[in-house]
């Protein structure tokens, strides 16, 4: 038994030292991948369509995005955040998808979106 006990107080010391590593390298992971508050200003905010006009992404100030798809208005809701040119998105009903920024197009879940002027 008395082994036991050392045994166990050998892991919570080991443990111990453990944690604050643990901590530094998850800030130092949040700090390196650094997300945007999207602004009014912000380039990607705004309306992004597919060349048909079918999918229509508005990328809205606050965070939140509106995707119509055809006549259907607000199909899909939900919040985003960018991280460079990086966008990941959470759809109200537990969706969540991504797509990157590339060359002023928006490459999303195989579908291309251009910047509706």
């Amino acid at each position: 038994m008395k082994q036991i006990s050392m045994l166990a107080a050998a892991v919570l010391v080991a443990g111990a030292a453990v944690l604050p590593l643990q901590k530094g390298l998850a800030q130092m992971n949040v700090e390196q991948n650094t997300v945007t508050q999207p602004s009014a200003s912000h380039p990607y905010v705004g309306m992004w369509v597919t060349a048909d006009d079918y999918i229509r992404h508005n990328l809205l100030p606050n965070g939140r995005y509106d995707e119509a798809r055809g006549n259907r208005e607000s199909a899909y809701q939900g919040r985003y955040e960018i991280g460079g040119n990086h966008i990941d998105y959470w759809d109200d009903t537990g969706f969540t998808a991504d797509g990157t920024f590339i060359d002023g197009v928006l490459h999303h879940a195989g579908m291309i979106l251009y910047r509706k002027k």
